[in-house]
């Protein structure tokens, strides 16, 4: 066997020595290793190298990785790399592949680490942990280039087998130290004997250790303080009980607490939830209820059902003598307004007479039996009887108009006070309904109800009463009305005073009718007397509009008929009104024709709807307050002055006045339009609804009046009034427009027809109307020297116009028969 050892080594040796004849270059010998590669003769990986000039397999590779880590417990895989001599990217790789295969180690941050590793490293820090009694994470983080929590991890399965300590807070603890610590921490909370928050506690210890360590002791965590704690609370060496993991009470006090409630409970039959605040109870309800199950929570104590039958009795007994109680007086001082109420309402008397209207309780705290409280009523009911009397003697009707304005005003105090306001509106709301009008419902007027500025306006009633003497034909001078109405002004304010009981004239009343309340010891009767008072007077209120809601009801009718009229009426007025308006816009270009116009216009037809308007306003301002208004003349015949109007406007309601006193000023101006937006404004402000004229309603109007001015020219026998007629006829058959002209326009009127006409009845129209001038000058000319001359001067002219009339007559009957 030797001798074929030797053999072989010396052919090893031979073949070594022999020079080849075939030398291949490093470029040959990596094309071959490729081309073996592609026939798959080389089936496994190969790795380049750094150096490119050696190839490694992967299990190589992951050997030498292995290794290096065997040889050094923690290798980083940027040194492997450079060991290695291979790319990082193969090194990365190929370490996920050997700490996944071994369980002993883990890839940290580009580290490979063996447990091997940190078992030495445990052993470290438990030699240092045992010099320094305790050790911060961080600092060993630090130290290690590596992760709290990553060291954390590594040392909690080692605590108590190669590390002897506790982790608390980031800090390695000895035994000893932990021993220490708690030793504190017992003594700080078995010396705690009121409700203390732990935080302060714990800062207080971590001060004391400070200055025991000195500079070089490191800052404990209250989180540690804490556990400790829970562990001393669990094992029983602490009592008490822990709220929201700080807040402790300990044992101690939670027994004095007890006894203190139970004591003061049991002798006071009820406790306040002040006391309970002071002695450290946040929640008194929820503390009480399942201590006293029986016992009954009010605003602000707590009581006994022996406090509630201790009430009843009283309140029993002064039910059955028809007088009244004060149930704060019989409850402890402690007690308040809300406390007395909740627990009258608890008492089973208050109940039972509540039912059956034995009982009434007024304010928090007093309860009044109901034949006391009939007894006061009728007898302040006997007194507003004898002022309503007295005040009906001397006043008309005048106070009526308070009565409506509180009402209206938002004293709706009961379902009478909503019937008296009901009953005052129903024409107007009835008429509404029927109209469909759009108007809005929030503002008052005097067309809708009585407004609150009604009471200021008193004075204005000056002119109307001016006004209503003169259509009567009463010769009374100024100074005679000027006293009447300060004498009825002054009876009205009195009236307005008494008949509806203010709370000062009650309070007086009841403090006169209701002297016991001094002698019972009352400290303060106008405390009983205000909640007595704000109960009574909506009743009698309400008594006092019933018996005067019978004095508005013959008006309510009256009141109603006369806005329907007046709907109906302006309806038709307001339409002529803007169809005779549309015509004006013909004479836009002639200043002073146009002038001529919208004044003549204003004087006739708006004059005519505005004195129609004011005299319905001022017939309904009357009877609305009150005030018997005899059946008076059509109001289409009305006809009014200036000063008349303006009177009427003054005697409005404020709101309405302002609109009213502008229609007067637009009826003076020169311009139509201002008087529509005038009339519109005082309509929408009084209720009323104004119709827009239409092209359906044009029309209709337009063929109505062609009609009737066809009939009259028909008719006309008076060449004079034959004209003007003619002329606006002619108007609605040319442009549509139905044109109201004074005699000063006709002659411009007739002009601006020349273009519309033909030759032969223009001239027949410039002819007529040129003798009508003619005529009419004659007329205004004669003189009492000349008057026969000039009457055959008259008579003559007058008989050629009378031969004309056919003529004229043609062109406009005849166009219309066509």
């Amino acid at each position: 066997m030797d001798d074929e050892l030797l053999e072989l080594q010396r052919q090893f040796e031979f073949a070594q020595q022999a020079k080849s004849s075939i030398r291949l270059s490093e470029r040959n010998v990596v094309e071959l290793v490729q081309k073996l590669h592609e026939l798959r003769i080389i089936d496994f990986e190969l790795l380049h190298t750094v150096s490119g000039k050696e190839y490694i397999t992967p299990e190589q590779l992951r050997h030498e990785i292995s290794g290096e880590v065997n040889k050094l417990g923690r290798v980083s895989l940027i040194d492997l790399a450079d060991t290695i001599g291979v790319d990082l990217y193969h090194v990365e790789k190929q370490a996920q592949h050997v700490v996944s295969e071994d369980p002993g180690l883990m890839l940290i941050q580009g580290e490979i680490i063996s447990q091997s590793y940190w078992d030495t490293v445990a052993e470290e820090i438990n030699e240092r942990l045992q010099e320094c009694s305790q050790i911060a994470l961080a600092e060993l983080a630090a130290q290690l280039h590596v992760g709290s929590e990553l060291v954390a991890s590594v040392l909690e399965p080692r605590l108590g087998t190669l590390v002897k300590g506790r982790l608390e807070g980031g800090q390695l603890y000895t035994p000893a130290y932990i021993a220490r610590v708690s030793a504190m921490v017992r003594g700080a909370s078995r010396g705690i004997t009121v409700p203390t928050n732990l935080s302060l506690l714990w800062s207080t210890l971590q001060q004391l250790l400070q200055e025991m360590e000195g500079a070089t002791g490191i800052a404990v965590e209250g989180s540690f303080f804490q556990s400790l704690f829970n562990g001393l609370v669990k094992e029983g060496e602490v009592l008490g009980t822990l709220r929201a993991g700080i807040h402790w009470t300990p044992t101690v006090f939670a027994i004095a607490q007890k006894e203190c409630v139970d004591s003061f409970y049991s002798q006071n039959s009820f406790i306040s939830y002040d006391s309970l605040q002071k002695l450290g109870i946040s929640q008194p309800i929820q503390y009480l209820q399942p201590r006293y199950p029986e016992g009954i929570p009010l605003v602000t104590a707590f009581v006994h059902p022996s406090m509630i039958e201790m009430l009843d009795a009283a309140i029993e007994d002064a039910i059955e003598r028809g007088s009244w109680l004060d149930s704060v007086s019989l409850l402890p001082t402690s007690f308040g307004a809300q406390d007395a109420s909740k627990i009258l309402s608890l008492c089973p008397s208050v109940q039972s007479a509540l039912k059956v209207n034995k009982a009434l309780i007024v304010g928090d705290s007093y309860l009044f039996s109901s034949s006391f409280v009939k007894d006061v009523y009728d007898r302040v009911e006997k007194e507003m009887e004898t002022l309503s009397h007295a005040a009906s003697s001397t006043v008309v009707m005048g106070d009526d108009l308070h009565m409506v304005n509180e009402a209206k005003s938002g004293h709706d105090l009961s379902t009478s006070s909503d019937a008296a306001e009901t009953v005052t509106e129903s024409g107007n709301r009835k008429r509404g309904t029927e109209k469909g009008s759009k108007k809005k419902k929030g503002k008052s007027s005097g067309m809708k109800a009585v407004s609150a500025d009604a009471d200021s306006d008193n004075e204005d009633y000056i002119p109307t009463k001016s006004k209503k003497n003169q259509k009567k034909g009463k010769d009374a001078s100024s100074s005679q009305v000027a006293d009447s109405r300060k004498v009825a002004k002054k009876d009205s304010i009195k009236a307005q005073e008494e008949n509806v009981p203010s709370e000062e004239w009650l309070m007086q009343k009841l403090a006169a009718l209701l002297p016991d309340f001094e002698e019972q010891g009352v400290d303060d009767p106008q405390t009983i007397l205000i909640y007595l008072a704000d109960y009574l007077r909506p009743k009698l209120i309400n008594y006092w509009k019933e018996r005067r809601k019978t004095l508005f009801t013959e008006n309510v009718e009256k009141m109603k008929r006369l806005l329907d009229n007046a709907q109906r009426k302006l309806d038709e007025s307001f339409l002529n009104m803007q169809l005779y308006e549309k015509a004006l816009d013909l004479f836009e270009d002639d200043q002073s024709t146009s002038v001529i116009l919208h004044r003549h216009l204003l004087r006739t037809v708006a004059t005519s709807i505005a004195d129609m308007l004011f005299h319905n306003l001022d017939i309904h301002n009357k009877l609305k307050n009150g005030t018997q208004v005899e059946d008076s003349q059509n109001s289409e015949s009305i006809s009014l002055g200036p000063g008349e109007r303006t009177a009427i406007a003054k005697s409005l309601p404020e709101s309405q006045s302002k609109r009213a006193l502008a229609v007067v000023e637009a009826l003076e101006g020169k311009r139509v339009e201002t008087f529509m937006t005038a009339l519109r404004d005082l309509a929408e402000e009084s209720g009323l609804l104004l119709k827009k004229l239409d092209k359906k309603l044009e029309r209709t109007l337009l063929h109505s009046y062609r009609k009737d001015l066809t009939s009259q020219v028909s008719a006309e026998t008076d060449p004079v009034s034959l004209l003007p007629k003619v002329v606006s006829l002619l108007y609605i058959q040319v442009h549509c427009r139905a044109l109201q002209a004074p005699g000063r326009a006709i002659s411009v009127a007739v002009t601006r027809l020349k273009d519309k006409l033909d030759d032969s009845a223009y001239k027949i129209l410039t002819d007529f109307q040129t003798a009508t001038v003619t005529l009419l000058a004659l007329i205004s000319a004669a003189t009492g020297d000349e008057q026969e001359c000039s009457s055959d001067r008259i008579r003559s002219k007058k008989e050629i116009l009378e031969s004309q009339m056919a003529a004229l007559k043609a062109l406009v009957l005849g166009s219309a028969q066509a």
